[in-house]
């Protein structure tokens, strides 16, 4: 925390660097034009995340509940995990190979259907666009444990007297199922929101290039190009540092809103 308002000089460490108060502060809203262009990335790829991945999980978990079969619905969980404990470095490599102008299988189904090739990693109006559904696709399987637990703890006599109502599986689903997990899923929508300026940096830093800088550079890889390459690491501190004090407002603000609701928060 202290580089963040220091001009730091390696062979004087940080103890020695000397202070310059908020000088770096004003430097990154003032002067530094990068900053606000990578911020608004990391929001808007962050809501983008937010409205179509989180509500994913959900989804998926809800399907995976209504799977009859024990040994059919253990192997397609399995299935949906396995993406995630693939690394990213792996799957740039995969994702771009797949969707190559050229030689991908993507590509080359739209041409038999007589539309035009899609550069997805090279073209500044698809690239959000791929982020978020490979994204999804790796992740939406891991963010299903959660609430399959949730889903585990419900009462089955709660069904039963539901069906014996004459309630079908959607109204047992929309009036038993999801305000029985709400509390769960106010509790992942706290983190989710908490973490609105981590856009994913393994995931952007594999597949970005400066192509796409414009609509693909967040706060992450910024510090990451910034502070290393440039050694900046005074100015690229104090981005972090800005990031992690509205990550914080973040949480207590979606904690208090979602108690002002009705619901549990997390303090």
């Amino acid at each position: 925390m202290q580089l963040a308002f220091k001009d730091f000089r390696v062979l004087e460490g940080i103890n020695g660097s000397p202070w310059v108060g908020f000088k770096h502060f004003e430097v990154m809203f003032t002067s530094t034009s990068q900053f606000w262009r990578v911020f608004r990335n990391t929001v808007v790829i962050s809501l983008y995340h937010i409205i179509f991945g989180f509500p994913a999980a959900i989804v998926l978990a809800l399907i995976f509940n209504e799977i009859r079969g024990k040994v059919f619905k253990r192997v397609t969980q399995s299935i949906s995990y396995l993406p995630h404990f693939l690394s990213w470095v792996i799957l740039a490599g995969l994702f771009g190979t797949i969707l190559s102008p050229s030689t991908g299988i993507v590509n080359y189904i739209l041409t038999m259907l007589g539309l035009d090739t899609i550069y997805f990693l090279g073209d500044p109006d698809y690239f959000r666009f791929t982020l978020v559904t490979t994204s999804i696709w790796k992740e939406v399987g891991w963010g299903t444990i959660i609430y399959l637990a949730a889903l585990a703890s419900i009462n089955p006599n709660l069904y039963e007297a539901a069906s014996i109502d004459g309630a079908g599986r959607w109204k047992q689903t929309l009036h038993i199922t999801l305000p029985s997990i709400l509390p769960v899923i106010c509790i992942m929508f706290i983190f989710q929101i908490s973490g609105i300026l981590d856009a994913g940096f393994d995931q952007i830093l594999n597949l970005y290039h400066p192509a796409v800088y414009e609509v693909a550079d967040i706060l992450d890889t910024y510090v990451f190009r910034v502070g290393l390459s440039q050694m900046q690491y005074s100015l690229t501190t104090a981005v972090g540092l800005f990031k992690n004090v509205i990550a914080l407002l973040l949480v207590l603000g979606t904690d208090y809103f979602i108690k002002k609701a009705g619901q549990e928060g997390l303090f």
